[in-house]
């Protein structure tokens, strides 16, 4: 009990309500979080009516399952080549292209569906197109982020960045399924192709000399290896990606066993599937706001968010009703964003500057990258023994890995507050401006000042979509 009181305190102490926005006061971010936000929007009104056009093409939750994992097998397997080329490259040009080229195959989707030529082997081939584009898109967005703020913003900026992803889902989510409902699946897929026109927008108005580009890397042999060498020496890293790759092989396959429950166990058709996923979305976005008010998460949180969102999964598997099951997955989406937002940023601050790209790769790998496998296994399973299991299959082995991984990353919170501590005692005066350089407080970001950035205190912490 005294544990428990000692938590909470601790909680209660690091929330800090004007941290909560304190990334979007930089320009840049805040053009690339609404810009984010209507995209993503669009993605989600294109995800609704995706799911549903492959069950009215072939009513198979495998089929489902595979369309699923054929959009994330390049992924699967160039992953870390997209990381290198992000460390390489100017991360604006490289969205400029990706997006630009996601928006192109939206709107082919969109063509094919309203003139009633798209084929389930049409579906499989966009999807995995759109897959090769987010090889490359994926590292350059998420690496992206930490050169719009300066570091003592980067975990506020990464948390909002996903709290950006779920309030698309709430309104995008919500909106596909009504419209595929009422008017049809072809004009989800047509706004999915202007709203990356947003993001087009928002990088052509970023003021290049407000951003904090991080030490390109020079074209070598072995940097993929680099990186893993990396990663394997660093258990700040390699405990959470580890972590990250069992969560997101069974447990984040929503695309898979939200449209699956809507149909088989509530009899509903994509107006329910938009409705669970835009609620999930609703505690999303609850549970963000709550971590970016967090100013120094610690590793063992991502233990017991991993625990917590896995209870929340299992309650959902066994809600015996729609409205039970739509409370159920608001605790469902609080605990995705908390668990998704705390890897990440332990990943975005203990990753140095120059392998970042890498190292955000390894993340899509092990939580986008991994579908390929997870999702036709969902997805069987939802076919063959019902969706409830499909659930149960994700938010079990969530909760083991919650318990395993705790002892070491507790291990890992104690080194980093004695290494903490005499930094702490003697930590400089802040400075916020994009050409000031001051000395890093903590030993995760040693290399910002080197790119020409302000740092007053880098926050480590020993913990990634």
């Amino acid at each position: 009990m005294r544990g428990l009181l000692v938590r909470t305190r601790r909680v209660i102490l690091t929330f800090q309500p004007r941290q909560v926005v304190s990334s979007l006061h930089h320009r840049n971010y805040r053009l690339f979080f609404f810009g984010q936000v209507v995209s993503v929007a669009g993605t989600w009104m294109q995800t609704v009516a995706q799911s549903f056009l492959v069950l009215e093409l072939t009513h198979s939750g495998t089929q489902l399952g595979l369309a699923t994992a054929v959009r994330f097998l390049p992924m699967f397997v160039f992953g870390p080549l997209g990381g290198v080329f992000a460390d390489r490259m100017d991360k604006r040009r490289v969205l400029y292209l990706t997006q630009s080229l996601s928006g192109l195959l939206a709107g082919v989707f969109a063509v094919t569906v309203g003139t009633h030529v798209i084929r389930l082997w049409l579906v499989y081939l966009l999807a995995l197109a759109l897959g090769f584009v987010n090889v490359f898109d994926n590292p350059a967005r998420q690496s992206f982020i930490s050169e719009m703020v300066p570091p003592a913003d980067l975990p506020n900026a990464v948390t909002l960045n996903s709290v950006a992803m779920n309030m698309a889902r709430v309104f995008g989510a919500a909106l596909g399924g009504v419209i595929a409902a009422a008017i049809g699946l072809a004009l989800c897929f047509a706004c999915n192709a202007l709203s990356f026109a947003a993001v087009l927008v928002s990088l052509a108005a970023m003021r290049k000399s407000e951003l904090f580009p991080a030490k390109r890397v020079a074209r070598r042999k072995r940097q993929v290896r680099q990186g893993l060498r990396y990663v394997r020496s660093t258990p700040e890293l390699l405990i959470p990606l580890l972590m990250i790759a069992v969560v997101g092989t069974l447990a984040w396959e929503f695309q898979v066993t939200l449209p699956l429950m809507a149909s088989n166990a509530f009899h509903r058709g994509a107006a329910a599937y938009g409705v669970m996923a835009s609620v999930m979305g609703a505690g999303a976005v609850v549970g963000g706001l709550i971590s970016a008010a967090r100013s120094r998460p610690r590793a063992r949180a991502l233990c017991l968010a991993a625990v917590g969102w896995g209870i929340a999964i299992l309650a959902a598997a066994a809600a015996p009703s729609l409205p039970l099951e739509l409370t159920a997955l608001v605790f469902v989406g609080y605990g995705s964003i908390t668990f998704n937002s705390l890897a990440k940023t332990t990943l975005q601050l203990a990753a140095k500057p120059e392998l970042r790209g890498r190292v955000m790769a390894l993340w899509a790998l092990a939580w986008l990258g991994s579908t390929p496998i997870g999702g036709p296994i969902v997805g069987w399973v939802g076919q063959v023994t019902g969706p409830r299991w499909a659930l149960v299959v994700g938010g079990l082995p969530t909760v083991v890995c919650g318990i395993a991984a705790l002892p070491a990353l507790t291990r890992i919170d104690r080194r980093a507050a004695r290494r903490r501590a005499p930094a702490e005692a003697t930590a400089p005066a802040e400075t916020t401006g994009p050409a000031e350089a001051t000395a890093p407080a903590e030993a995760a970001e040693p290399s910002r000042a080197e790119a020409g950035s302000a740092q007053a205190e880098a926050q480590l912490t020993a913990q990634p979509r």
